[in-house]
């Protein structure tokens, strides 16, 4: 048996590593996605009161703050009863998209660009952002740094910084918009429209023009036959602020459309002891292991899959690249996991859309900034897309509005046994009996994992039972002399 090592996985957003069992005839006998890292938020937030969990679960991640702020706002507004009014909604969204457009931005160019730009097999050192700066040329780099710094200007403006947000308070909003920053955010937004489209271009010119990345995407070993999970508008388009959360299953058919309230009805949560992060899965139909296909309990909410849930896209731009994306690839559902990266650019596209849409709005610059306050918090839940996938807060309090317990679902942690299983078809299918497993073999297993975005920062928020501990105490030669161990 011999093991062969990736860590720390690169290009992602937290810590991980990929442990690759080989059986004596070199073949592969089984993978493991491990996740070594905890971080406790759904404890340390109990005994807090309510109110101030937008601006405390917002320091879970630096890189999707925004998610768990949104997601934690509409919970609170729930606990207290209240519904924000009109404009408060709106600048919600619009800080939301600007959240987006910065995220997928930094995705595709910093995270995903590198092994299609520069290259599967290109030296590591080339693999990175500067990789890709070299390939496309300094101006549009340049171009790439500037809408990300107004998106997050426009961050920062609405919600009080770009990464520690307190735009949220319960039934509201703490500032609105003047119509001078309106017009500002305006000039920006139709820069986000362009500069989604002029990004489409390149993954045209230099993934789908090119025959051999094609090949990869549709015939390679990144596909897998699972159920598609994403939050839908009323008319079933996407949606990443509001709506209902719209399951379809591997043909494309609706399993089933919940409010975020009733998600416990329809997800539960599997645990393995190899890893921190938990494994949701679809309750009605069960937890079946770790195997693809209709029957099959687990599901993915990424980029394609909210499309695969979707009927469509609610912006005239993105609705062309959605009809096109599925008219190249064969029709609806797509489960090549590698179009996640074209998924995610349809819905840049949408995110820089709405955002114009959103900042010429006449309410947008309304007074009406919060509802008044309901007498009795009690529970409540708040669900939106996140970049990686749908994200559900679900807040408990006493009659005071002091948190007595916390579930999260994070966007990550939806996708964990997609993940695993992503990355051992990939394994299996790039590492057969006398191949020589080069770097460049190991970063094509890493593409399997990188389509998802995946946010462990996030996902490793509670820890069911001990935390396994080795400590090592070594004398001045390094000659281990005792060692405590808990597991």
């Amino acid at each position: 048996m011999r093991t062969i090592t990736i860590d720390p996985v690169t290009r992602l957003e937290g810590h991980g590593k990929i442990e690759i069992f080989l059986n004596d005839e070199g073949e592969v006998s089984n993978v493991y996605f491990q996740v070594p890292e905890l971080r406790g938020f759904e404890k340390f937030c109990e005994g807090r009161p309510v109110e101030e969990l937008p601006a405390i679960v917002a320091k879970i991640c630096g890189v999707c703050p925004g998610c768990h702020h949104m997601a934690s706002g509409k919970a609170v507004d729930v606990v207290f009863g209240v519904e924000p009014p009109p404009t408060a909604k709106k600048l919600r969204e619009l800080f939301y998209m600007a959240h987006f457009i910065h995220s997928h931005t930094a995705h595709f160019y910093a995270l995903a660009g590198p092994d299609f730009i520069v290259g599967p097999y290109a030296p590591a050192s080339k693999r990175n952002i500067l990789g890709v700066i070299e390939k496309v040329g300094k101006e549009i780099g340049t171009e790439v740094i500037r809408q990300r710094r107004h998106a997050q200007e426009i961050q920062a403006l609405l919600g009080g910084h770009q990464t520690f947000v307190v735009m949220n308070i319960p039934g509201g909003v703490r500032r609105g918009l003047s119509r001078q920053e309106r017009d500002d955010i305006v000039v920006k937004a139709k820069g986000f429209v362009e500069f989604a489209q002029f990004t489409l271009k390149i993954f045209e010119d230099f993934v789908l023009k090119n025959n051999e990345y094609v090949d990869i995407i549709l015939n390679g070993p990144y596909s897998l036959r699972l159920h598609s999970m994403g939050l839908v508008d009323a008319n079933n388009k996407v949606n990443f602020y509001e709506g209902k959360v719209r399951v379809v299953d591997t043909v494309g058919k609706e399993l089933y459309k919940y409010a975020p309230h009733e998600y416990l009805d329809y997800v539960a949560e599997h645990v393995e002891p190899w890893s921190y992060l938990k494994f949701p899965f679809l309750k009605k139909i069960g937890w079946k292991g770790f195997v693809e296909g209709q029957n099959s309990g687990v599901y993915q909410a990424t980029p394609l899959s909210r499309l695969n849930a979707a009927d469509g896209m609610a912006t005239p731009l993105a609705q062309k690249e959605y009809e096109r994306m599925y008219s190249t690839l064969g029709g609806k559902p797509v489960h090549a996991t590698l179009a996640m990266h074209w998924a995610r650019l349809v819905e840049l596209l949408y995110s820089a859309e709405r955002c114009l849409e959103l900042a010429m709005d006449r309410e947008i610059t309304g007074r009406e900034l919060r509802a008044q306050l309901g007498p009795i918090p009690g529970e409540g839940v708040g669900i939106v897309e996140a970049q990686r996938g749908t994200l559900t807060h679900h807040y408990w309090t006493d009659k005071k509005g002091i948190v007595t317990k916390v579930n999260l679902i994070v966007g990550t942690t939806n996708n964990h046994a997609a993940i695993c299983m992503s990355i051992k078809k990939a394994a299996e299918g790039l590492i057969k009996k006398g191949v020589v497993v080069s770097e460049g073999i190991l970063n094509m297993i890493e593409m399997a994992f990188r389509a998802y975005d995946p946010c462990f920062s996030c996902a490793t928020h509670c820890l069911p039972g001990q935390m396994p501990i080795i400590v090592d105490i070594r004398n001045a030669g390094g000659e281990v002399q005792q060692r405590l161990k808990r597991d």
